[in-house]
C-alpha cells in the first residue's frame, strides 16, 4: 500500500486551519484522518476512526488535557474540525477503574465531557482511544486486515506475518467492555505498533500523525504482501446462460415494493470481475458464514441473496427465492430478540442480490444507499476470497452478529436517513438542458429523487445540477437513441416512477403557404417523439406493477391558437389529448398522466430576441409583454417546476391541466 503522507500537503493543512484558530494537533488529525478516509482499501462510509489528545485552555484560561475523537457516522474523508468533536481526557479515564458501564451511560457520560455541548455525538469507541496511551491513534477496516483477523487460525498467521510488532485483541463488542480489553492488552504490550482486533480491524498509534499514519500503511502492507503470496486454484462454471436483466430489475423491484410500499434503486453490476465472480463454482458456499466486520451487518445484512442461473427466466422462482430469504431473516430475528430492548425487526430484504454467472444487483432506498450496499460487498468479496486462500473464513457468531445489527448505538447511524416523500424515486426528464429542464431537475433533487436528463447536447447545463443528474444525450426522434438510453437508465436504476415530458421546438409558419415538412417536423418533435417515450415508459411502469406519473409540458397553443403559431400548435393540441387518453387508459395500471399548460415562460423556446419582437408587436417592452397576465407578475422556469412537482404531489389526480402564466382568460381552460 502506498503511503501518501506529503509534508508539504501537512504545512499546508497546518497554515489553512491556523486561520481558523484550528491548533497544530487537529490540523494534522484532520490530514492524515483524510488520508485513510480516502483510500477505500482501508476505510468505507463512515467506517473507522482516529483521535489525538492535545491541550485546550478552559474558560478559566487553564489548560486541560483533550480528546478530540472522530464523530459517529463522520466520513473520514472530508471531515472538518466539527467532525472531531473535543472531550475532557481526565474524567475519561477514571471511567477504568468502573468494572462496567452501560451504552446509555457510556453515551451520556461522553456527551457531559464535551468541550461544546452543540458538538455531535463522539465515536462509539472513544474510551478505547481515551485508554490508550499515545498521542495519535488510528483506526481502520482495512481490507487485507480484515481477511487475515477473520479466519479459524488467525492468531496463528497474524503471529507469522508481524512477531512483536502487534498484539492481538479477541473479539468483543465495540463500547466500554472492549475499551477496556485494549487497555489491558496494551498495557501488557507496550512496545507494540499497532493492535489486531480479531473480526473487527486494527489500530495503530504513535506521538505523531504521521507515526501512527505510517504504522497504518506499513503494518497494512505486509497483509497485502502475505496475502499476494496465496494461491489457489478456482474452478469456473462455463454453461451459464445470458438473461434479461431488466426482466429480473422489474420483477425485484416490484417484490421489493409489495414488502414494503417503498420505491428502490436496484442497480445491475456487470463489470468483467463482476461477472467472473458469479461464475464460481463454489459461489453458493462463500458468503453464508457471516459479515466480515460486525458493523457492516448494518448496511447490507450478514449475506446476500444467491439466485441459480436456471430460476433467473422465472419470475415466479426470483419471488420465491426471496420469500425464502425473508422467511430466513424472519426466523433469524424471532431466534436471537431477546437480546434486545427493542423489539422491532427491521425490513428483511437482502442489499445484494447474486445472480449465477452473470453479475449481481446492489439495492438502497436512494442511490446513496444503493452505492454503499455497493462498495460494502465489494469490500466484503475481496475479504472473503483473500481469507480463503490462506485457510477458512469465519466470522462472528449469530448472536454476536444479531446484537450488533440491532445495537442502538450503531442502529443510529441509519437513523439520519432522508424521509421525503419521493426519496429514491426515479424520474427522467426529457429536454432536460433548458431552462425549464432545468429548473424540475433542481427542484427533483432537492427533494432527493433520482434525476435522469434526457437531451441532445448539455454544455449549457449548470455545471451543478450536471454534478447532481445522470446526463444522457439523446435525439428523442431517434428510436434506438431512446432505446439505448432507457436500457442504461434501467441498468443502473432498475426502474423508472416519473417521467416529465418537457421537450419541444416552436416551430412558425401561416397556415396559408406552411409547408409539408415544417408541419411533419413540428408533429415529430412536439408529439410523435413525446408518445414514443410516454408509451415506452409506461409499459416499464407497468411492468414495476405499482404504477408511476407521467406529466406533459402542453402550451397556451394547445388551447388558444397564436399567429403563425399554427405548426407548433397543431401538435401541441395532439399532446393534450393524448394525454387525456393516456389518463383514461393508463388509470386502471395506478399510472396518473397530467399536464402543465405554462405560457410566457423565459426559456429555450422564448429567447430574448423572440422577446423581444413578440414585444414590439404590441407595442410593449420586453418587461411588460413577460409581466403581461392578470398578476402582472413574470411567470418564471422554478414556477413551472413547482407545478410540476405539484402534480407529481396529487396522487389521486389524473388527466389534470395546470396552468401556469399568471392568469390569461383568453387562454384558460373551457
Amino acid at each position: 500500500m502506498k503511503n501518501e503522507w506529503k509534508e508539504s500537503l501537512a504545512k499546508k493543512y497546518i497554515k489553512e486551519y491556523q486561520l481558523k484558530k484550528v491548533s497544530k494537533d487537529l490540523a494534522l488529525r484532520i490530514y492524515s484522518t483524510h488520508l485513510l478516509g480516502n483510500n477505500p482499501e482501508l476505510v468505507l462510509h463512515g467506517g473507522g476512526n482516529t483521535s489525538v489528545k492535545s491541550i485546550k485552555k478552559n474558560l478559566f484560561g487553564k489548560d486541560n488535557d483533550v480528546l478530540f475523537v472522530k464523530g459517529s457516522g463522520w466520513d473520514m474523508s472530508n471531515l472538518n474540525e466539527r467532525g472531531l468533536p473535543g472531550l475532557y481526557l481526565d474524567p475519561l479515564l477514571k471511567t477504568l477503574s468502573l468494572k462496567k458501564m452501560s451504552d446509555e451511560k457510556m453515551v451520556n457520560y461522553l456527551r457531559s465531557n464535551l468541550l461544546d455541548s452543540s458538538s455531535p455525538n463522539p465515536s462509539i469507541e472513544t474510551l478505547l482511544h481515551a485508554y490508550l496511551p499515545f498521542k495519535y491513534v488510528d483506526h481502520t477496516h482495512s481490507n487485507a486486515i480484515l481477511s487475515l483477523v477473520n479466519l479459524d487460525n488467525s492468531k496463528e498467521i497474524l503471529n507469522k506475518i508481524y512477531k512483536d510488532k502487534i498484539a492481538i485483541v479477541p473479539y468483543v463488542m465495540p463500547g466500554f467492555e472492549l475499551a477496556k480489553l485494549c487497555h489491558m492488552v496494551i498495557s501488557k504490550n507496550h512496545k507494540v505498533e499497532g493492535l489486531m482486533l480479531l473480526n473487527h480491524g486494527i489500530f495503530t498509534f504513535g506521538s505523531s500523525a504521521k507515526q501512527s499514519y505510517d504504522r497504518m500503511i506499513k503494518l497494512v502492507t505486509l497483509a497485502e504482501k502475505f496475502l499476494n503470496k496465496q494461491k489457489k486454484l478456482i474452478k469456473y462454471n462455463n454453461n451459464n446462460k445470458q438473461i434479461n436483466i431488466t426482466d429480473v430489475q422489474l420483477c425485484i423491484r416490484n417484490l421489493y415494493h409489495s414488502f414494503t410500499d417503498k420505491r428502490w434503486i436496484i442497480k445491475f453490476n456487470d463489470k468483467i470481475e463482476d461477472v467472473k465472480f458469479t461464475n464460481r463454482k463454489d459461489i453458493f458456499n462463500l458468503f453464508n458464514k457471516g459479515p466480515v466486520t460486525p458493523d457492516h451487518v448494518i448496511r447490507i445484512k450478514s449475506e446476500p441473496l444467491i439466485i441459480p442461473n436456471k430460476h433467473l427466466t422465472s419470475s415466479k422462482m426470483i419471488s420465491n427465492h426471496v420469500n425464502a430469504y425473508v422467511k430466513k431473516y424472519k426466523n433469524y430475528f424471532k431466534k436471537y430478540k431477546k437480546n434486545i430492548t427493542n423489539s422491532k425487526i427491521a425490513d428483511p430484504l437482502p442489499r445484494i442480490i447474486i445472480l449465477e454467472g452473470i453479475g449481481f444487483l446492489s439495492i438502497g432506498l436512494n442511490k446513496k444507499e444503493m452505492q454503499v450496499s455497493y462498495d460494502i460487498f465489494d469490500a466484503m468479496k475481496k475479504v472473503i476470497i483473500k481469507a480463503n486462500l490462506v485457510s477458512k473464513f469465519k466470522s462472528i457468531n449469530n448472536t454476536d452478529i444479531f446484537k450488533m445489527e440491532y445495537w442502538p448505538l450503531e442502529r443510529a447511524k441509519l437513523n439520519n436517513q432522508n424521509t421525503k416523500k419521493f426519496n429514491g424515486n426515479v424520474a427522467v426528464i426529457t429536454g432536460g438542458a433548458g431552462k425549464i429542464g432545468s429548473a424540475i431537475a433542481n427542484k427533483f433533487i432537492n427533494e432527493n429523487i433520482e434525476v435522469i436528463l434526457l437531451d441532445k447536447n448539455f454544455k449549457n447545463l449548470d455545471v451543478n445540477i450536471k454534478k447532481k443528474c445522470l446526463c444522457i444525450a439523446c435525439d428523442l426522434t431517434n428510436n434506438s437513441q431512446i432505446n439505448k438510453a432507457l436500457n442504461k437508465i434501467l441498468k443502473l436504476f432498475g426502474g423508472i416512477d416519473i417521467l416529465i415530458a418537457n421537450s419541444g421546438a416552436a416551430f412558425q409558419g401561416s397556415m396559408l403557404n406552411v409547408k409539408k415538412d415544417i408541419l411533419e417536423k413540428s408533429l415529430e418533435v412536439n408529439f410523435y417523439s413525446h408518445h414514443n417515450i410516454v408509451q415506452k415508459i409506461a409499459n416499464i411502469m407497468v411492468s414495476q406493477g405499482f404504477g408511476g406519473s407521467i406529466s406533459l409540458n402542453l402550451s397556451k397553443q394547445s388551447i388558444n391558437p397564436g399567429k403563425d403559431f399554427g405548426p407548433y400548435g397543431i401538435a401541441k393540441a395532439s399532446s393534450l389529448f393524448s394525454m387525456k387518453q393516456y389518463a383514461l387508459e393508463f388509470g386502471k395500471y395506478n399510472i396518473r398522466v397530467n399536464g402543465i399548460n405554462a405560457d410566457r415562460i423565459k426559456s429555450g423556446l422564448l429567447t430574448d430576441q423572440f422577446i423581444k419582437e413578440r414585444a414590439k408587436a404590441r407595442n410593449m417592452s420586453s418587461t411588460e409583454y413577460l409581466n403581461n397576465n392578470l398578476l402582472q407578475k413574470q411567470v418564471t422556469a422554478e414556477d413551472v417546476a413547482e407545478a410540476f412537482f405539484a402534480q407529481l404531489s396529487f396522487e389521486k389526480t389524473t388527466g389534470n391541466i395546470i396552468t401556469v402564466d399568471g392568469g390569461n382568460i383568453e387562454a384558460s381552460l373551457r
